[in-house]
């Protein structure tokens, strides 16, 4: 392991619990960017011992385009919500179960990907299979399951295939 992994054994949470810790202070100063910094290489520091296999991103530059989709599609899907629940009687819904088979299988990637369906309004991610290689989704309204299952794999799984595997 080289000197700059004992240090940073995860440099990216390192920046981000920083920069969560001035957005919590909610003023700038430097002692609370030097306290901040500190948090950031303590608590990596610490959890590395129940952290073993950290997952590492092959392509991190590829996390604001990520982003960037989910956030369309939670605007976009909170319209859609709001439409169906004021427009739409209960009997015309048409909810469903999905079952939606993973390709992904680090740990991070797949709480990534369910942590994105059940943000989104309208989905909810409620379990997966033992083995990891399923994720059941339940939807509001889903006309057609088998096109909310492909939506799901081509817009979220593919992207988070690229970042972190």
């Amino acid at each position: 392991m080289t000197l700059f992994r004992r240090i940073f054994p995860h440099p990216l949470l390192t920046v981000l619990l920083t920069l969560v810790w001035l957005m919590l202070v909610n003023r700038f100063s430097w002692n609370s960017v030097i306290f901040g910094f500190f948090l950031g290489l303590l608590i990596p520091f610490v959890i590395r011992p129940y952290w073993p296999n950290m997952s590492r991103m092959r392509h991190p530059g590829k996390i604001a385009e990520y982003v960037a989709v989910v956030l369309y599609d939670i605007i976009v899907a909170n319209i859609t919500v709001a439409w169906l629940i004021l427009f739409k009687r209960r009997d015309q819904l048409r909810q469903a179960w999905i079952s939606i088979p993973l390709e992904l299988r680090t740990p991070e990637a797949i709480t990534t990907l369910a942590a994105t369906i059940t943000l989104t309004p309208g989905t909810v991610s409620c379990d997966i299979s033992d083995k990891g290689h399923y994720l059941l989704v339940h939807c509001l309204h889903a006309p057609d399951p088998d096109a909310v299952r492909d939506e799901i794999i081509n817009r979220y799984e593919r992207r988070l295939v690229e970042i972190f595997e």
